[in-house]
């Protein structure tokens, strides 16, 4: 008997081997593939079986199987996203044989004292509000930062597990799964199984097998924990479901909190989307009652949001400076009093332009269009797009050594300023590329929640979901709500972010303050924001959007196709645009120039496909895009729903 058989490849479709006996889709099986033999998993038999070639036999079935509502998702996601079925496949049962053959024991999860929790009015309410779908439905739960929406869905979860079930919990950022992890640990009493990718190997598969045999009940990962093949899932919670990033932008190009979405509807089981500003889809599909919504409105135990304060920063004529003197006295209030304070700058490094004052000489990154930032903690210049570093020591035109001015703050800035304005005072840093190792965020996190930090100076990776008990002053050194023209979500992303921000503050305590420094105080966005008017806003991007005919009314899909020549990567989309004209009701953008024209060395052209929301395009594109003769010397790169147009 003939069987299909799904390797963890880059193939788009299985191989056909023989069988001795019969098996299920989605047992994982061991057979010859080249030299080797690989683990692949049975699929269904909807693909033609080949003539004239010798087919080969299936070594030996493991004890292992996919469920066959992940089959089904892994084909539509393959299709939806336009990556390859194989590569897909891999994501969710690993890319060797490593998973299934190791001896790796499965050791129950440590147990840790719990703690009490009292749900108020409002959070029974909001618990009660989901507990009435058991089966496939999107429900949104919407609370000011502080009001308490983790414990809601703890409290679902729990029963979810009661009942025999699994939970998955997304999160956007692997930076949150150590603060998360305490306040996970003080309410279930056990520690939480983790999925990123830093994990170990050996960790991934003591997690997997736990989880495809119901021994781990409880999962909470990044984007790529949504493939994994649970036994038995019951729910799927998307915290900080507005977080751009949810997507996925490298290798397989995908958005993992719409494709959670989808995997709970293959699966019909309920997800939550957990938000205290929804994304512009979110909002957009709760206005169409299309999701269902409930909202926490006060925070926990009734702490105020923070007061606002906007300094003109045209008034104040500071120079070589960018803290206010009036921000100095604001904050001095504060600390006198034993608070922390968080001056928020979303810049890495010192400086994000270096020029020379002599010559003019601009330090680019020669692999990417991208000015180079000074680094202090490296004494370096460094790319944040490809890591090239360079020593600033630079010969100019005129045989002397540059004399570099370097042009804006970043948070390095921030702090060497900070330092002088207040010495004596503790100062962290909280940015990515001063918390890199496991124990230096656990050391650091336990200084902030010990008040043994005065002054955390920090980027955007602060203003997700953290808890600081004592942060109760935040000053925004650069308010700036302009995009850089190429960022579809460039307003949508600010009205989140800032919000998010003025949550970080006055959690424990009834008076907190955020200061807005800013060169436009008059700017429209910041002034509803400070009212507090965010939904306003969001309708407002709306009506834009479909003005301007952009998602979520029109769907988009974009093509990247880069070479190491610039007229190759330009003609190669010309002949692209040419293919996917023979496409009815598709409306092709460009080919142009990227605003990042180059990366790693690779120049890129871009077109942007546009159609309807009720046509389901990829299959259309996808047979087009294979169809295709390319030159070797191009990639393309295709993004469904691209989130910007870098």
């Amino acid at each position: 008997m003939k069987a299909q058989v799904l390797l963890p490849k880059i193939f788009n479709f299985p191989f056909t081997y023989n069988s001795e006996t019969e098996n299920k889709i989605g047992n994982l099986v061991e057979v010859p593939f080249g030299s080797k033999n690989e683990i692949g998993v049975i699929w269904k038999t909807n693909y033609t079986t080949p003539k004239n070639i010798k087919i080969k036999d299936i070594k030996k079935k493991t004890e292992y199987s996919i469920d066959k509502k992940l089959v089904d998702f892994i084909e539509w996601f393959s299709s939806y996203n336009m990556v390859p079925i194989g590569l897909v496949l891999k994501m969710a049962i690993g890319g060797s044989d490593k998973f299934v053959k190791s001896n790796d024991k499965f050791t129950k999860l440590k147990k840790t004292k719990k703690k009490l929790f009292k749900l108020n009015s409002e959070q029974t309410k909001a618990l009660k509000f989901l507990e009435k779908e058991n089966t496939f439905k999107v429900s949104v739960l919407q609370g000011t930062t502080g009001s308490g929406k983790t414990l809601v869905y703890f409290e679902r979860i729990k029963k979810i597990i009661q009942k025999k079930g699994q939970a998955l919990v997304l999160l956007p950022e692997i930076f949150l799964t150590n603060d998360f992890k305490s306040r996970f640990e003080d309410f279930f009493g056990f520690e939480p199984a983790i999925w990123h990718s830093k994990i170990t190997p050996k960790q991934k598969r003591i997690i997997w097998k736990g989880l495809i045999k119901n021994k781990i009940k409880i999962l909470v990962g990044a984007r790529s924990a949504l493939l994994l093949p649970f036994k038995k899932l019951g729910i799927i919670i998307v915290d900080e479901e507005h977080d751009t990033s949810y997507k996925q932008d490298e290798g397989v190009i995908y958005n993992a909190r719409d494709m959670a979405i989808s995997r709970a509807n293959f699966e019909n089981i309920p997800i939550h989307l957990v938000s205290s500003v929804p994304s512009i889809e979110t909002f957009n599909n709760i206005r169409k009652k299309k999701y269902r919504h409930i909202k926490i409105q006060k925070r926990f135990e009734n702490y105020p949001l923070p007061e606002t304060k906007v300094i003109n920063l045209n008034l104040e004529k500071i120079k070589n400076k960018f803290i206010a003197n009036e921000t100095i006295s604001l904050v001095e209030k504060f600390l006198n009093k034993g608070e922390q304070v968080l001056f928020f700058i979303n810049r890495r490094g010192f400086a994000p332009y270096l020029i020379c004052k002599k010559c003019g000489y601009k330090l680019v990154c020669p692999n990417c269009s991208m000015y180079l930032t000074f680094h202090k903690i490296k004494n370096k210049a460094i790319c944040h797009h490809c890591s090239f570093e360079k020593n600033i020591k630079t010969k100019c035109k005129l045989e002397k050594m540059c004399d570099f001015i370097m042009y804006g703050p970043g948070v390095e800035k921030i702090l060497d300023e900070v330092k002088e304005i207040f010495p004596g005072k503790k100062i962290g840093i909280f940015s990515s590329d001063y918390l890199k190792k496991k124990e230096k965020i656990k050391n650091f996190f336990k200084e902030i929640h010990d008040n043994k930090m005065d002054i955390l100076i920090g980027t955007q990776m602060v203003s997700k979901g953290f808890n600081f008990p004592k942060l109760n002053c935040i000053v925004v050194i650069d308010t700036d709500f302009s995009g850089r023209g190429y960022d579809l979500r460039t307003t949508e992303k600010n009205i989140q972010l800032y919000h998010q921000l003025s949550g970080r503050a006055g959690r424990f305590s009834s008076t907190s303050l955020i200061i807005y420094q800013t060169l436009n105080p008059n700017d429209v966005i910041l002034n509803e924001l400070i009212k507090d008017k965010f939904e306003k806003l969001l309708e407002n991007e709306l009506a834009l959007r479909q003005k301007n005919k952009l998602p979520p009314f029109i769907r988009l899909v974009a093509i990247i196709v880069s070479s190491k020549e610039r007229d190759l990567s330009l003609q190669g989309a010309r002949e692209i645009k040419m293919k996917l004209n023979q496409i009815n009701n598709l409306e092709i953008l460009g080919p142009v120039d990227s605003p990042l024209l180059k990366i790693k060395k690779n120049f890129r052209s871009r077109l942007l496909i546009r159609f309807s929301n009720q046509f389901l395009m990829q299959k259309k594109i996808t047979n087009v895009l294979n169809g295709l003769k390319i030159s070797p010397k191009i990639k393309l790169t295709v993004d469904v729903d691209p989130i910007n147009f870098a």
